[in-house]
C-alpha cells in the first residue's frame, strides 16, 4: 500500500469502528440494555480518539512543513469521520429517548 493513503485508511477504519459501535449501541437501548448500550458508546470514543489521532498526524504534519496530498482516499476519510461523530452524537441522544420511553412504560 502506498504511504500516501495510510493514514487516511487507518482514519477509515477507526472511523468506521466508531460509528458501527454507536449504532449498536442504539440497538442495545431499544432493548432497554442501558449498561450494554453504555459499553458501546465507550468503545465508540476510543474509536474515535484513534481516527482523531490519525486526522491530527496528518494536521501536524501539514503544519511542519511536509503537505499532506489531499485525495479522493483522505476526502472519504474524512466523510467517514464526520458520519461517525454524528452517528455518536445521535446514539446518545436515541440511548437517553429510550431511557424516557422506558420510564413511561414503567409508569414512572
Amino acid at each position: 500500500m502506498d504511504d500516501k493513503y495510510a493514514a487516511a485508511f487507518e482514519l477509515i477504519m477507526n472511523a468506521g469502528n466508531a460509528k458501527s459501535k454507536a449504532l449498536m449501541a442504539v440497538e442495545a437501548a431499544r432493548e432497554f440494555q442501558f449498561e450494554e448500550a453504555e459499553g458501546y458508546l465507550k468503545e465508540a470514543e476510543e474509536d474515535m480518539r484513534k481516527a482523531h489521532q490519525s486526522q491530527f498526524d496528518m494536521i501536524q504534519e501539514e503544519a511542519n512543513g511536509s503537505p499532506v496530498e489531499v485525495n479522493i482516499i483522505l476526502v472519504h476519510a474524512q466523510d467517514h469521520l464526520t458520519m461517525a461523530m454524528m452517528a455518536r452524537d445521535n446514539a446518545e441522544e436515541f440511548i437517553n429517548l429510550y431511557r424516557v420511553i422506558k420510564e413511561l412504560k414503567e409508569g414512572k
